[in-house]
């Protein structure tokens, strides 16, 4: 009853802020991501009769606040199997923890995966992606490799499928590291504050179907321009609804704001790029191809960038090879 398993995180170019149902994780608004090969989570799950209480170890070190969204998944699967044993759940990042670079949500979709496995439950992409968004809204994105689509569904639900494949737009990312350490709000506790103090909360929440839209249709056609134009649009959105929340959710950094400048002096002067920004003060950068090594200079020369992180497309969440 052991298994491990990788996964990578991913950014959404349409961003989603914000919870409908905070008891069952339910964003208020779809998204529209990409997974990042250049990162990566590993996770191992066994399952041990002899143990008390489930056992998260992160990087090393024992994770109490993680323990209880670990347990809230963890018993999902095991009320399908029809098990009551508990875990020891050990997972590793090769990327900055906590830091806005989605590693809940490749720790949450490596999660269901191992589990799965180690369970032999065979649960389809569907049922984990309801398992992995209990630990974190964007989880599910990660289990589907290059573009990935989560939406609201008309039954209140929320379905998660690949968009595009990876092979079919190879896009590059470059991840300018601003920061390293963990972030003051989480995630879900900055959503919470935002939906309940922002006064440009509703107005998010009215305008983003016409976005997601537009970058389905941008991704589908790959019309980068246009995806450019929709994914930097939701980026500088979302913000503002985190500056304009009590107290005000601030995750840039100086070099964060340096980065943004760069970008769009290179897409004046002709280089196809764009940026987006998740919770955190890492900038990610968007580019074709052709156009990653000026982006990666150019971003590794900002004062305050610690280090560039070049990544493709990534494949999605998946059994350790080893």
């Amino acid at each position: 009853m052991r298994a491990t398993a990788t996964a990578h995180p991913n950014i959404a170019l349409v961003k989603y802020w914000g919870k409908r149902d905070g008891g069952r994780n339910l964003p208020a608004v779809g998204s529209l991501s990409i997974t990042l090969d250049g990162m990566r989570t590993r996770t191992a799950v066994e399952f041990d009769p002899a143990l008390q209480s489930d056992e998260v170890t992160l990087n090393g070190r024992s994770d109490g606040g993680t323990a209880a969204r670990v347990t809230a998944c963890l018993d999902l699967l095991r009320d399908r199997a029809g098990r009551a044993t508990r875990a020891r759940v050990t997972s590793a990042n090769d990327f900055p923890t906590g830091a806005g670079l989605a590693s809940s949500a490749s720790g949450f979709a490596a999660l269901a995966v191992a589990a799965d496995r180690s369970l032999g439950l065979g649960l389809s992409l569907a049922d984990l992606a309801e398992v992995a968004r209990i630990g974190s809204g964007s989880a599910p994105r990660s289990l589907f490799g290059g573009f990935a689509l989560l939406r609201n569904e008309p039954d209140g639900g929320v379905r998660c499928e690949p968009w595009l494949a990876a092979a079919d737009w190879p896009l590059r990312v470059v991840v300018a590291i601003t920061a390293t350490g963990p972030k003051a709000t989480s995630s879900r506790d900055g959503m919470a504050a935002s939906r309940d103090s922002s006064p440009l909360y509703r107005e998010w929440v009215r305008s983003h179907d016409a976005d997601l839209a537009a970058g389905m249709a941008a991704v589908r056609q790959r019309d980068f321009a246009a995806l450019a134009a929709v994914a930097e649009r939701s980026c500088l959105k979302m913000h503002a609804v985190m500056f304009t929340t009590e107290p005000a959710l601030i995750y840039w950094e100086p070099a964060t704001v340096d980065c943004l400048q760069e970008i769009r002096k290179l897409r004046q002067r002709g280089t196809p790029v764009f940026f987006t920004i998740d919770a955190g003060p890492q900038v990610k950068a968007i580019c074709e191809p052709a156009a990653v090594a000026t982006v990666s200079a150019t971003l590794a020369a900002v004062p305050g960038v610690s280090r560039v992180i070049e990544c493709g497309l990534g494949s999605g969440a998946r059994i350790a090879d080893d």
